[in-house]
Formats: C-alpha cells, sequence, structure tokens
C-alpha cells in the first residue's frame, strides 16, 4: 500500500488494487509541480472528493472525463457533475460504502462548509463535507477531509479502528495542529497520522510540530513530501 501527497489536501492512495485519487487538485495548486501530472495521473482508477470547495474539487470532471474514471462523492455534487455530462459520478452518503476494486471506502461526517465555489456563478449548493475510511490490505485510513474536532469521532474511532489518519491540520478553515492533535489523542488509536490542508499558503500552518507534541509515544508523524510515496 502506498500513500502519495499530491500537496494541500490531494494523495493518491494505492491499495487493494484500485489507485484512489483523493481531492485531486492540480490546476493552480502552489504545491503542485506541473510537470509531473502524469506521474501522479498514472494508473488511476478512481477520483474521491471529500466536498465541492475548489482547492478539492475543481479539477475533478476534467480528470474523470479525460482518464475515464468515476468520481465518487456525496449525492448532491454526484448529481452536479452528472448535470454536466461526460463524467461518470458514484453518488453515495454518509454511512454508506462502496467498494473501489478490492478497497473498501465508507463515507463519514465532517464539519465544514461546502459549496461549489470555482465556476463563476456564486456559490452553488452542494451536499455537506465529508470524510472517508478506507480499508484494505491490513488498514484503515481515516481521510478526516476539511474539518474541525466533533464528537462523532469518538464512535468514529471506535467502530472503524484506523490506523493511520490523514488530517487536514492548517488551522483557519480547519481544526489547527493543537486541535488535531487532541482529536488523535482521544478519540483515535493511530499509529501513524499524515498532516494535510498545510504549507500551501502563508495563512496555514507549516510545520507540524505542534502535532508533534500533542501526540502521545509511538505514534508516528510523517510530514509527507510532494509525489514521494510513503510505502506501508
Amino acid at each position: 500500500m502506498q500513500i502519495t501527497w499530491l500537496g494541500h489536501s490531494g494523495f493518491r492512495i494505492q491499495i487493494e488494487g484500485a489507485v484512489l485519487l483523493i481531492d485531486p487538485w492540480l490546476t493552480g495548486n502552489p504545491m503542485f509541480p506541473a510537470d509531473r501530472r502524469a506521474e501522479a495521473l498514472a494508473g488511476a482508477t478512481h477520483i474521491l472528493l471529500t466536498h465541492a470547495h475548489g482547492d478539492h474539487a475543481s479539477d475533478a470532471a476534467a480528470l474523470g472525463a479525460e482518464l475515464n474514471i468515476p468520481v465518487a462523492c456525496i449525492h448532491e455534487v454526484s448529481e452536479w457533475l452528472n448535470a454536466m455530462g461526460g463524467v461518470q459520478t458514484i453518488g453515495f452518503g454518509k454511512g454508506g460504502t462502496i467498494t473501489l476494486n478490492d478497497a473498501r471506502v465508507t463515507m463519514v461526517n465532517a464539519t465544514h462548509s461546502a459549496s461549489i465555489d470555482f465556476t463563476g456563478q456564486g456559490l452553488l449548493p452542494a451536499g455537506s463535507a465529508a470524510g472517508f475510511m478506507i480499508a484494505g490490505e491490513g488498514h484503515v485510513i481515516y481521510v478526516s477531509g476539511d474539518t474541525d474536532i466533533m464528537a462523532d469521532m469518538d464512535w468514529m474511532g471506535d467502530l472503524h479502528k484506523p490506523d493511520i489518519g490523514i488530517l487536514s491540520c492548517g488551522g483557519h478553515y480547519t481544526m489547527d495542529m493543537e486541535r488535531a492533535a487532541y482529536a488523535a489523542r482521544r478519540y483515535f488509536k493511530f499509529t501513524t497520522v499524515i498532516p494535510c490542508h498545510y504549507r500551501t499558503f502563508g495563512l496555514l500552518a507549516q510545520d507540524s510540530s505542534v502535532l508533534r507534541a500533542g501526540l502521545p509515544p509511538g505514534v508516528e508523524v510523517i510530514d509527507p513530501q510532494v509525489l514521494e510515496p510513503i510505502t506501508f
């Protein structure tokens, strides 16, 4: 299994024969090297969207059509993509589980705003924000999506038992490093935490030192580097 950061909140996850592109914002992403686009997309089988904000979803329709792969997302966003045409979708809802090749993906709650904000038509309604539990190859990966701490993390940790946490923790728009550390130590038993939604802009946290300091001994924090695979 490999997890590869695409910058900001974008990831490429190779698991159970699937190559999942999570929130693949490439166009205009200041952390993503445009000349390595083909490398990032090679062999992709599915796109997963946590929500419809432009720094997560603005490339999804074009990538889905270009690669001829489905975009899996909350129902309302899938309906909007369907109306655009040219892209396959898998619409599902919180609590729903889909199987992508042999990986099982469950949509879970996140607390964050959700709108389509990149079309030039103002803000369009887009369901609500979500996270994912991705299970396969002896691991469960919690992709938090953009979120703050929430009480739902209690049952999510107990039921799904993720060992890897990909946590949005840059602050300002999502929980910051201190809050992410609190959530991780209170609600989860991670062995590995990968921060995201940080370093992209000056407004966001630039390093994970506060996160590291707030986690229990034995939890490894991996600062991802763009297009450098992390192998499990």
